[in-house]
């Protein structure tokens, strides 16, 4: 066998350089990649938690999640929409005044979870669901942005109606 030589041993030795030069990323470059990791984590989402219970009618209920990026100078906010199945069979957002505002969550040291009801009274039966849009600042400067749209399976800590309540859609007819 033969040594190995040349421009392959140039590349054998970058490569084998490459774990050390990442462990010495710069402080800048490792708290981009910490703000970005609560987008892939499994504490965001979106669901349905109140759809039309017979102790609040014509009500949707959506709850957001997010996880904190671990900083408590970092703030968190949240964003709720209640879309609809139009004609075209498309979602479309519910028109109901302006664009919602973000409404602050808290500290970004820990998960956090709120949810806003909206009140509905179709004239036909109509599927529903929510869309959640999330945003972690540090002051006036965004970080970090995402969106869900409603799933099931999610465990709201507080408001489900009945409680455990969790679905993508939600009909009312």
């Amino acid at each position: 066998m033969r040594p190995t030589s040349g421009p392959i041993a140039c590349l054998l030795a970058l490569v084998a350089l490459l774990p050390a030069a990442a462990s010495g990323a710069s402080p800048a470059a490792r708290a981009r990649a910490s703000a970005h990791s609560p987008l892939q984590s499994r504490q965001l989402w979106a669901t349905i938690d109140l759809c039309n219970p017979p102790d609040q009618p014509h009500y949707v209920g959506v709850r957001g999640s997010m996880p904190g990026d671990g900083r408590a100078t970092d703030s968190m906010y949240m964003r709720f929409r209640l879309q609809y199945v139009n004609a075209a069979g498309q979602w479309a957002d519910i028109a109901n005044g302006p664009v919602p505002s973000f409404v602050a969550v808290g500290s970004a040291r820990t998960t956090r979870q709120l949810g806003r009801s909206f009140q509905v009274r179709p004239q036909r039966a109509l599927t529903f669901r929510g869309v959640v849009s999330f945003q972690w600042r540090h002051g006036s400067r965004v970080l970090a942005s995402a969106s869900r749209v409603s799933s099931a399976g999610r465990e709201s800590l507080k408001g489900s109606d009945p409680a455990g309540f969790s679905a993508a859609t939600c009909r009312i007819a």
